[in-house]
C-alpha cells in the first residue's frame, strides 16, 4: 500500500479511531468515514505525501493493490483479503478526491453512476426483463450497452475499442475474443479451437525451421491467442489459470533451491538431472 500519514486531530464527528473502525457502524457510515479521512489528508494541514499525489502518480498503486487482492484470493486468506480490499478501495476514493478538488466530479457521482448502471443493465432483476441463464444475462448486458452507446451518440465506435489497450496482453486477449464471440465471431466448439492450436504449433515450427525471428514472434503470439480462446471455450479463465501455474512453479522451484541449500549447494552447481529429480519429488509431495 502507498504510504499515508495519520491525520492530526478529529475530523469525523464520531468517536472512532482512525486506526480502528467501529464494527457496529453501517457500510454507508464507514465509507463516509473513509471519504472524510481522505479529504482531511488532502487538506491544507494534511499529509505532505498525500497532497503531492496526482492522477498519474496513483496509477501504479491502483495496479499494485489490484494484484495484491488477487493474491489474497488465490491464497484464500480472508483476513488478508479484507485488508487488501480496503487498500484497493482507498484508490478510487483518492482519485475521486482529486477529481472533486479540480471540479470534475465527486465520489457521490461515481457511486450514483455505478448504481444506476447496475439497475439499468439488470432489467430481469429490477424491471420486467427476462434472462434465465448467465449467458442470457451477458447477451442482454451487451445489447443494453449497445443501446447506451447509441443514446450517447457514439454508436459508430468499433466494438473492440471498448477494450483498453493498457490491459496486460493476456487479459486483453480474453476480453477482445469474448467480445468478438458475443456477436457470433467464434468457433462452434472447443474441438475447432484445439485444431487451431495445432495449426498454430505447425506454423510456429515452420518459422523456427526457417530461423525467421520476426515470424517466430508473430506465431508465438498467434499460439498464445489460440490458447486463450481454448480456455474461454472450456470455461477457464486464462489469467487465473496462468497465475495458478506460476504459483505452482514458484513452489516447486523453491523446493529445489531450499533442498540444495540444505546440502550446502547452490542452484548453479546442480545438474539438470538433479534439479529435475528434486522437481519430481516436490510434485509428488504436493
Amino acid at each position: 500500500m502507498a504510504p499515508a500519514c495519520t491525520p492530526r486531530g478529529v475530523y469525523y464527528p464520531a468517536p472512532l479511531s482512525y486506526m480502528q473502525a467501529d464494527q457496529t457502524e453501517t457500510a454507508g457510515a464507514a465509507f463516509e468515514h473513509l471519504v472524510q479521512i481522505m479529504a482531511r489528508l488532502r487538506g491544507p494541514d494534511g499529509c505532505p505525501w498525500d497532497r503531492q499525489q496526482t492522477f498519474d502518480t496513483l496509477k501504479p498503486f491502483l495496479l499494485e493493490e489490484t494484484y495484491e487482492v488477487l493474491e489474497a484470493i488465490d491464497a484464500r486468506n480472508w483476513a488478508a483479503l479484507a485488508e487488501e480490499l480496503g487498500d484497493l478501495l482507498l484508490q478510487p476514493v483518492f482519485l475521486a478526491q482529486l477529481a472533486a478538488e479540480q471540479g470534475h466530479f465527486t465520489i457521490v457521482d461515481a457511486l450514483e453512476a455505478i448504481t444506476a448502471k447496475l439497475i439499468r443493465r439488470h432489467p430481469h432483476v429490477f424491471g420486467t426483463g427476462d434472462a434465465e441463464t448467465a449467458e442470457a444475462v451477458k447477451r442482454q448486458w451487451e445489447e443494453i450497452k449497445t443501446k447506451e452507446r447509441a443514446a450517447r451518440g457514439d454508436a459508430h465506435r468499433l466494438l473492440l475499442e471498448s477494450v483498453p489497450r493498457s490491459l496486460p496482453a493476456l487479459a486483453e486477449a480474453q476480453q477482445i475474443s469474448s467480445k468478438a464471440a458475443g456477436v457470433g465471431f467464434d468457433w462452434s466448439g472447443p474441438e475447432q479451437v484445439v485444431e487451431k492450436v495445432h495449426e498454430e504449433l505447425a506454423e510456429l515450427e515452420s518459422a523456427r525451421a526457417a530461423a525467421d525471428g520476426v515470424r517466430l514472434e508473430e506465431e508465438i503470439g498467434d499460439l498464445l491467442f489460440a490458447a486463450v480462446n481454448l480456455a474461454r471455450k472450456l470455461g477457464v479463465d486464462a489469467e487465473q489459470a496462468l497465475r495458478r501455474t506460476n504459483a505452482k512453479f514458484r513452489r516447486r522451484f523453491g523446493v529445489i533451491e531450499q533442498t540444495l541449500a540444505q546440502q550446502g549447494r547452490r542452484l548453479g552447481a546442480a545438474s539438470l538431472e538433479e534439479m529435475e529429480a528434486l522437481w519430481q519429488q516436490a510434485k509428488q509431495t504436493e
